[in-house]
């Protein structure tokens, strides 16, 4: 008797899908549903920032400190963000791959075919594809293939060392000169000012960097040179014995889990297009969809103000209280204490991204380590056009960008929630690093 039952029950289910799919050609409203994945997966290294509202600004506790903007209510929708500030040791998978795209590229088709897959061969009667998109990663793996004791490729990547004069007795370095990215991206800003153009087709919207640009199209770009600038803690301070920090910061691997430095806004800005296409590569390898996740960016100002609260309102700082110290006497973040006192906090310059405690949300450094680049241009008079959501302040020149949290070199007040500086976006520095967001498509995790 059960199995009847049963065998009746799929009959039913049967009968319905079967309506359900002829809903259309009977000339019923179906519509046309994208196909489901699971999107609740938490990025690698990343936290989840729910939606929700909060202060953005100036509160009772900073009036006396802080001239700024007075505080409105604000609200945000839910995004990822990373936990610590991008370490030397993340940035230099980025300076690797680009290294290694350079390198296979210069080699072409013909210099390293198994380094390719297989659909970049030449089409009958067509060019070579020999573009970073057509690069078998796979088969490239860390890159001993190329750099490795014995490598088969190394005798003919002599181009991508320093030679000459450039280079030091006894010294084979690669040419950080040589290390650029190139890529594009839809610009909205300049979709959305043109989209009552006739004459304007899509190609004036997208943003270009390439090793190539055309002089005098406002939109195309020279690449990115990815490799950062390890000069910035002899540049930053005169008189200062910071030599040992130009020649092992970056390299060392006592530093591999302290925040990058020396990377200017647009290399930041690169890094994050990097990223969403290194995901995405991957994605698509796996047949997976592309949306799946959202694209990486550089955060808003307003949205790194609303994670550091890490869910409090009127708070000083992201660990919640109005003192830098905690009852234990111990300080929470890294910065200058005192006039020339730059150690009672446990570091000198930078120290691990992970140091300290997080703050509500499980961010490490929000305040202090490093300030941190956001994608915000810096324009205070902006301030009274923004919108009470989601709320950001863009333009398509360049110029100034919004610097938020404080850092290693800077006095207690800067390490703030609602404090602000900025920085050109072409200037990098020993005390200025960042972390990505990505946008989470729904309301909630559950």
């Amino acid at each position: 008797m059960r199995n009847i039952y049963l065998f009746g029950f799929f009959i039913v289910c049967g009968f319905l899908a079967s309506c359900s799919k002829g809903g259309s050609q009977s000339g019923e409203l179906v519509g046309a549903y994208n196909r489901k994945f699971k999107n609740k997966t938490i990025p690698m290294g990343m936290v989840f920032i729910p939606a929700g509202r909060t202060l953005i600004g100036m509160t009772d506790e900073d009036q006396t400190f802080y001239s700024g903007n007075t505080s409105r209510m604000t609200s945000f929708p839910a995004f990822y963000m990373d936990q610590t500030e991008i370490t030397n040791a993340e940035y230099r998978q980025f300076v690797n791959w680009v290294r290694d795209s350079v390198a296979i590229t210069s080699l072409g088709k013909s210099g390293a075919p198994t380094l390719y897959k297989a659909q970049a061969a030449a089409t009958a009667g067509g060019p070579a594809v020999t573009g970073q998109d057509n690069i078998d990663w796979k088969k490239v793996g860390d890159g001993k293939v190329l750099w490795g004791k014995n490598s088969t490729y190394k005798a003919k990547l002599q181009n991508m060392y320093y030679s000459g004069n450039d280079a030091l007795p006894g010294k084979n370095e690669i040419d950080v000169r040589k290390l650029r990215y190139a890529f594009s991206y839809l610009d909205h800003n300049l979709e959305a000012a043109g989209r009552k153009n006739p004459n304007s087709s899509r190609q004036d919207y997208i943003q270009t960097y390439t090793d190539n640009p055309t002089p005098g199209k406002a939109n195309e770009h020279p690449s990115v040179s990815v490799y950062p600038d390890t000069l910035v803690w002899k540049l930053d301070f005169s008189y200062s014995q910071n030599d040992p920090m130009v020649d092992a910061y970056f390299n060392h691997p006592s530093y591999d889990t302290y925040p990058v430095v020396g990377v200017s806004w647009d290399q930041a800005n690169a890094f994050s297009y990097w990223r969403t296409a290194l995901y995405r590569n991957v994605a698509a390898a796996r047949k997976q969809p592309e949306n799946g996740r959202l694209r990486y960016r550089l955060p808003t100002e307003q949205e790194f103000e609303y994670a550091a609260r890490g869910g409090r309102t009127q708070t000083k700082y992201p660990w919640g209280g109005p003192y830098i110290k905690n009852t234990k006497g111990c300080l929470q973040a890294n910065f200058k204490v005192g006039r020339g006192n730059y150690t009672d906090d446990g570091g000198l310059y930078t120290v691990d991204a992970k140091a300290y405690l997080p703050n509500d949300y499980g961010l490490y450094n929000m305040a202090g380590n490093v300030a941190e680049w956001t994608i915000s241009a810096h324009n205070r008079s902006a301030t009274s056009l923004l919108q009470d959501f989601s709320p950001n302040y863009t333009n398509v020149a360049k110029g100034a960008k919004v610097v938020r949290g404080g850092s290693w070199k800077d006095m207690g007040f800067f390490l703030q929630n609602s404090v602000a500086t900025y920085e050109y976006q072409d200037k990098a520095r020993s005390y200025i690093g960042f972390r990505c967001v990505s946008d989470f498509p729904g309301n909630a995790l559950n």
